[in-house]
């Protein structure tokens, strides 16, 4: 019994319910993951991307936390994880609705992208598709910070913008 009422009070302190019963997951807090995400969306931003979405989530090591998101048919979209750069190993893998794997990305701490995996996705059908990251950190084992964004490619300016170019 003493070892279930701890396992509910673990679960409670990383994930909070509301009064209408919806599973809220806890944001978090690192200057040095808040100032790569600031980074990443200004090159994002000149290379003509609209940020969608973004969440900073509170994780915990080896386990994978799920970000479900609607795609449209033909866009480009352009996924970012930002992960905690204590951690050793970093993983995205994302699924469409049919539950096919269809990226896979995984870094070191030691590569040279380190803790951010930014892949693009233009996906073939309009569906909801899950991105689930995870990190293996050693010294923390909970309470990790991560950090998800999803920027889509805003096709109309570029025509535009290549059609002037082309004058």
């Amino acid at each position: 019994m003493k070892s279930l009422i701890i396992a509910l009070v673990t679960l409670a302190s990383y994930i909070s319910v509301t009064a209408q019963g919806v599973i809220k997951q806890q944001s978090c807090t690192d200057t040095f993951i808040n100032a790569q995400v600031d980074s990443l969306k200004t090159v994002f931003e000149k290379a003509n991307f609209t940020l969608l979405r973004e969440a900073s989530i509170s994780m915990e090591s080896e386990y994978e936390m799920p970000v479900v998101m609607p795609l449209s048919e033909g866009t480009w979209y352009q996924f970012v994880f930002v992960g905690d750069n204590t951690s050793r190993l970093y993983e995205v893998r994302m699924y469409d609705w049919s539950e096919q794997m269809v990226i896979f990305r995984q870094n070191r701490w030691a590569d040279v992208d380190g803790n951010i995996i930014a892949y693009s996705y233009i996906p073939k059908r309009s569906e909801f598709h899950m991105m689930k990251p995870v990190q293996i950190n050693k010294k923390k084992k909970k309470g990790i910070c991560g950090y998800v964004m999803l920027f889509r490619k805003n096709v109309a300016d570029d025509k535009l913008g290549q059609k002037i170019s082309d004058q």
